[in-house]
């Protein structure tokens, strides 16, 4: 069998992709309508990996009944993929990011995302009252003096700042929003629904990939 070269192998990628879309997932993507550009292209923090980022509000309707469809599609997360969640804010949402980032400082943020999801939503827990997520953070096994602390700490509010700033760069303009490898943005009302999202975020992905087998 003859040798593909950087160009073949692109093209065969590509061709492996668009072959799995033909089988009834989704016809290609066209920019502007299923996804948008991020221009400039963004840095992305994952080293080696296609960075996937969720722009995300925990106040956000739209945002906890994506949730349980995000959770099951990270289950069969691709090795070559890095995922990680930015509370978007844009100076109105501060409340949400402080609190996402105290938990995150304390290492109890992946642990509870689900169930802080259902604590808003379901039995309406002011998220932005300090004492009222210590109390419920109590019950699930939190120390609330060390939530407190990191609550109010300076490296909060630093990543707070940063959050704003990556929510400007990026172009967020609402949420859910998944940024795809700096380059691609994405959102369920583009996509056309939370399975649709996923689909469109698989061939982002699946283009990136082929980019970079081209480029080794």
């Amino acid at each position: 069998m003859p040798k593909l070269g950087r160009l073949g192998t692109y093209f065969a990628i590509v061709g492996l992709a668009l072959s799995f879309v033909a089988g009834g997932v989704r016809a290609e993507l066209t920019e502007g309508i299923d996804y948008a550009t991020i221009s400039p292209p963004q840095p992305t923090v994952a080293q080696g990996k296609i960075e996937v980022t969720e722009f995300f509000w925990y106040g956000c309707p739209h945002c906890y009944a994506f949730e349980p469809v995000l959770s099951q599609w990270l289950k069969s997360l691709p090795k070559d993929v890095e995922f990680r969640r930015v509370p978007a804010d844009f100076g109105r949402w501060t409340p949400g990011a402080k609190l996402f980032y105290a938990l995150d400082a304390i290492g109890e943020e992946q642990r509870l995302h689900g169930e802080l999801f259902d604590a808003i939503h379901v039995e309406h827990m002011d998220y932005t009252n300090q004492a009222a997520v210590a109390d419920w953070l109590e019950k699930e096994g939190v120390d609330r003096q060390k939530f407190v602390g990191a609550y109010n700490s300076l490296g909060v509010q630093a990543n707070l700042r940063r959050a704003q700033q990556i929510s400007k760069d990026y172009g967020i303009k609402g949420v859910p929003s998944v940024a795809i490898g700096g380059r691609y943005l994405t959102t369920n009302v583009m996509a056309g629904g939370f399975e649709e999202l996923l689909e469109v975020m698989d061939q982002l992905i699946a283009r990136l990939r082929a980019e970079r087998a081209v480029q080794q």
